[in-house]
């Protein structure tokens, strides 16, 4: 069962695929793409626009984010809402019939063949892509790091989420703490530690699978999407990560398996 065509986008695209930076970045949600063969699932068209569809303003704020730290960038162009690429492929929450309130008919009663064409189009070739590109950037770099960008609805069942810029980890803080201890310098930014969401469950996919096995330096972002649902916005932000990114990324000290740190 193919579900993409030839006039459909590829499941993800490559940026600045020459960055000299020893990281590398993805982005999950970035897309909101869907292919011909399953139209838009079924949903309400403003849910097209809403968080559940995708992660505002990552787009604009990922690209220039490589463009700054002269890294390269791996975009998912794809809905969340068709699979969810930072989830283990047997997560419940991988394909949904609703999310956050919003009903996908078009995600009802899957088949199992049905699901397995989903992860054959938009999963594996992405994951291929990330894992085919931390082994080019380790040629040269013994442990490159993986930076996951995403981005977070301001109000989430009638909580106002307080901070601009979430930082999510487990158990590997060498850019995680010193990433929060510089946000923090800047007295206009209210970091979240492992908030809004927490890098210490197991629903995430890309971090568990590309890095920590492979004990490579690493972070998971969240932006705030009402900061960066302006491109202008975006790439202001971006221009502010990148300051804060640039020094730690800098320290050769970094790039070594998490096994090898002293």
């Amino acid at each position: 069962m193919m579900l993409l065509g030839p006039d459909d986008p590829p499941p993800f695209e490559p940026v600045n695929p020459d960055g000299k930076a020893c990281a590398l970045l993805v982005a999950d949600h970035a897309g909101r793409a869907f292919p011909k063969s399953l139209g838009t699932l079924g949903v309400d068209p403003g849910v097209l626009d809403r968080h559940v569809a995708y992660d505002i303003g990552i787009d604009a704020f990922s690209r220039r984010l490589a463009e700054q730290l002269d890294a390269t960038l791996l975009l998912h162009r794809y809905s969340r809402l068709i699979l969810d690429p930072n989830r283990q492929l047997d997560d419940p929450t991988s394909i949904c019939a609703i999310s956050d309130g919003a009903i996908v008919p078009g995600n009802a009663r899957l088949t199992a063949e049905e699901e397995a064409a989903r992860a054959d189009a938009f999963f594996h070739p992405y994951h291929d892509a990330i894992a085919a590109q931390l082994d080019r950037i380790a040629a040269r770099c013994p442990a490159p790091a993986l930076l996951s960008l995403h981005s977070f609805t301001p109000v989430m069942r009638g909580f106002a989420r307080p901070w601009q810029v979430g930082v999510l980890w487990r158990d590997d803080g060498r850019i995680p703490l010193p990433l929060m201890e510089a946000l923090r310098r800047d007295p206009e930014i209210t970091v979240g530690d492992n908030q809004p969401y927490s890098g210490r469950n197991e629903h995430g996919y890309t971090i568990h699978h590309h890095a920590e096995p492979r004990g490579l330096p690493h972070v998971l972002i969240e932006m705030r999407q009402d900061l960066i649902a302006a491109d202008a916005a975006a790439e202001a932000w971006a221009d502010r990560m990148a300051e804060i990114f640039a020094p730690i990324l800098a320290d050769p000290a970094l790039y070594q398996p998490l096994q090898a740190v002293a």
